[in-house]
């Protein structure tokens, strides 16, 4: 009688198990279920650093994952127009996007601010602030409401401040101008009178070569070496106030992250930092024989005066001012910066020779 009431309790205590033992199993398979996604990308897979390092996520992926994990790398334009990464992401028509955040200041301007600050930091105070100082929570969650899940991913070093057919000797040189222009640095030139538009990668040249546009700003020396600008501008202007340190981002559809494993989401983190680290040590390394070679021919470097570099930085003020009064997302991650920076100067200040 009494075996005979302790059957049920027998077999819930062996279904229990077994139900253990089926998670256990579908945890471990989890780890080896392979992973087959697309990637779209703003940036063509040819240009250094831009390109390069959105395509080495999908090399670096398969090789940590022993093969499991595959995510393609897909050319501007082959998967969804660059413009409609956000939305295709968002949705789960495309897996992921190898993207710059400040592409979507038009359906969140906050996210501007985790891309590129005029006059903002360099690589070392940004990382500092955006994993240590507050930023990645205020970035998880703007896209967190846009079923998408980011990881900084890489970047470029500093960029140069742009192209220019004649030189600019004056901020009233700069009135009238047609420019491709990116970000935040966009609403600046504006205020300093000149229109901009933003332009991908490929259609910058010839926008230059007919007139469409009288300058552009890109990337830095090896990356626009390699887009041939200097064969229709002559002058290059440094330092590149608009994007001190630029970071770029691998976007996913939240639902396509959260059912990968643990350490397929480990994979994805591992990858994305080794990312930011090639980011950094490539992109100084580069620019010093791409300078050299841009010289050789022909290209006249500048510096911007004093005056120039004072009114861009009094304009952007102002832009900051306007957007965070306009948009409370942009003024939380804008304000955390700000405060991280007053805190930072000290050991700045203290730590690094000027």
């Amino acid at each position: 009688m009494f075996v005979e009431r302790l059957k049920p309790f027998a077999l819930a205590l062996a279904g229990a198990c077994l139900i253990t033992a089926m998670s256990t199993a579908d945890r471990a398979r989890a780890d080896d279920d392979p992973v087959r996604w697309k990637m779209a990308s703003w940036f063509p897979a040819r240009l250094p650093q831009v390109g390069t390092l959105g395509k080495a996520i999908e090399d670096k992926l398969e090789r940590v994952s022993g093969g499991e994990i595959r995510v393609r790398f897909h050319e501007p334009g082959s998967l969804v127009p660059p413009s409609e990464c956000f939305d295709s992401v968002s949705t789960g028509a495309v897996d992921a996007c190898w993207a710059v955040s400040g592409y979507w200041f038009g359906k969140e301007p906050g996210l501007a601010v985790f891309s590129a600050v005029p006059f903002g930091p360099a690589w070392p105070e940004m990382l500092a602030w955006f994993y240590y100082g507050g930023g990645q929570e205020i970035y998880d969650a703007i896209y967190d409401e846009h079923n998408i899940k980011a990881l900084v991913c890489g970047g470029t070093v500093p960029e140069a401040s742009g192209w220019f057919k004649k030189e600019i000797r004056s901020v009233e040189d700069l009135r009238g101008l047609k420019m491709r222009f990116f970000g935040l640095g966009a609403k600046v030139m504006e205020k300093m009178g000149v229109s901009t538009q933003l332009l991908p990668a490929g259609d910058i040249f010839p926008a230059l070569e007919l007139g469409t546009i009288d300058a552009t700003e890109f990337a830095m020396p090896s990356v626009d070496l390699q887009l041939g600008f200097h064969q229709v501008a002559d002058y290059y202007y440094f330092p590149g106030w608009h994007q001190p340190a630029t970071l770029y981002e691998l976007i996913m559809n939240k639902e396509q992250w959260e059912a990968l494993s643990d350490t397929q989401q480990a994979q994805f983190e591992m990858v994305c930092g080794d990312n930011v680290r090639q980011a950094i040590a490539e992109g100084e390394a580069a620019q010093v024989a791409a300078l050299k070679e841009l010289e050789e021919k022909g290209v006249q470097i500048r510096e911007w005066s004093p005056e120039v570099l004072q009114a861009l930085r009094e304009k952007w003020e102002e832009v900051a001012k306007e957007i965070s009064a306009e948009d409370a997302r942009f003024k939380e991650a804008w304000d955390s910066l700000t405060a991280f920076r007053a805190d930072y100067a000290t050991w700045h200040r203290l730590g690094y020779i000027e």
